[in-house]
């Protein structure tokens, strides 16, 4: 999976912005579920892996520069069977706002952190969003190739999260895919990379409490002798649980 952080158009830096306020030290639980699906040619090949998880994220803030540290334990099972797996993620919001992600070990994409969503947003943009009538468009650098995506990101009714209410933000964004995968660098494709998501943030904590992202790619695979037809999907669900109970951490609207 190649989620990447992008920046969003205008005064909305919602995939980049982090809380500079955030408490000196506090955890956060999540659930993390996700799949990996690969078809080539007309259904001839076909492989899926599959994550399921629990992730926990520390947030520590030493005088004016604040750490997010993300883990997760999980189950990968995939064609060479069920693996037991631990990934990392640490992200660093500096005092001059920069934002520098490392160390991290996370091949899957699966920590909080390493998502196309901030985990956690400042309270000028948690005040612009709330002020979203319509679309707005914004385009970043594809995850794949560097190409433009382009896109809207919009405004979702708020929901229940875990009980809490929540404000909830969409967008779609769309490119051209020219060249190798990076998990795939023998394979050369001409398609077009979708990206897709929603994600939920607790009024009170400005948190990331629910994410569902997507990546879709649609091509061909050219081998000098035929055309074939490719498509990946990688997706990616996330959502804010407790220790004791993580049945209601689903959006529901309020």
């Amino acid at each position: 999976m190649t989620f990447r952080r992008a920046l969003a158009a205008g005064t909305f830096a919602l995939l980049t912005t982090v809380a500079a306020a955030a408490a000196a030290s506090a955890d956060q639980a999540y659930t993390v579920d996700g799949s990996d699906t690969f078809r080539l040619g007309n259904g001839d090949v076909r492989s899926q892996t599959v994550y399921h998880g629990v992730e926990r994220l520390t947030i520590s803030k030493t005088g004016t520069t604040t750490t997010y540290v993300a883990h997760v334990e999980y189950d990968k099972d995939g064609d060479g069977g069920k693996q037991r797996q631990r990934a990392s993620f640490t992200s660093t919001l500096l005092p001059s706002g920069e934002q520098r992600d490392g160390p991290s070990a996370d091949p899957d994409y699966l920590t909080v952190l390493n998502q196309p969503f901030s985990v956690q947003l400042d309270a000028p943009t948690m005040r612009d969003l709330a002020h979203v009538r319509r679309p707005v468009p914004f385009d970043f650098p594809s995850p794949m190739t560097g190409a433009p995506l382009r896109g809207t990101l919009r405004r979702l009714p708020d929901a229940l999260v875990g009980g809490a209410r929540a404000m909830g933000i969409a967008f779609e964004a769309k490119g051209p895919l020219h060249g190798a995968l990076p998990e795939r660098p023998a394979m050369q494709l001409a398609g077009a990379i979708t990206m897709r998501g929603t994600a939920y943030y607790d009024y009170s904590t400005a948190l990331l409490v629910a994410l569902d992202a997507t990546l879709a790619i649609d091509g061909n695979l050219d081998d000098a002798a035929r055309r074939s037809p490719v498509s990946i999907v990688y997706a990616r669900t996330i959502r804010s649980a407790s220790s004791q109970q993580t049945a209601h951490a689903t959006p529901r609207p309020t």
